[in-house]
């Protein structure tokens, strides 16, 4: 069974960095694809950014374009979340995810559970 483990977020001011991680267990991240996925506050989640298995290709929803940075290390079965440029709107609970599926991942069809998400808070 899959378990995630988000951690690393926190308070940062806008224009500032956080870097949030994600252990996976339960399954191997060089057979899954990997996912990050946010929730603000009164809103549904939504797809953040998307990493083929083993590191490969990433793909990014547009308002993340050219500041996010996903990324793993396939020793630790742990996927990062680079954020540069951090905006107001960036506020909310970031979660990952892993499907066997890319296009499942970015288009946020998972069906499998969730982890507990950290909080990330762009504020001056």
């Amino acid at each position: 069974q899959v378990q995630l483990a988000e951690s690393g977020g926190g308070l940062a001011q806008p224009g500032g960095s956080l870097r949030i991680s994600c252990v996976v267990s339960g399954v191997s991240i060089t057979t899954y694809a990997m996912g990050w996925f946010r929730q603000a506050p009164g809103k549904a989640r939504e797809f953040v950014a998307a990493l083929k298995r083993r590191g490969g290709s990433a793909y990014y929803e547009d308002s993340v374009k050219g500041r996010f940075t996903v990324s793993c290390d396939i020793a630790k079965n742990t996927v990062y979340l680079q954020m540069d440029s951090l905006k107001p709107e960036d506020t909310g609970v970031y979660y990952c995810n892993v499907d066997r599926s890319f296009g499942v991942i970015t288009t946020g069809t998972l069906q499998g559970t969730w982890g507990p998400g950290t909080l990330v808070t762009v504020s001056s």
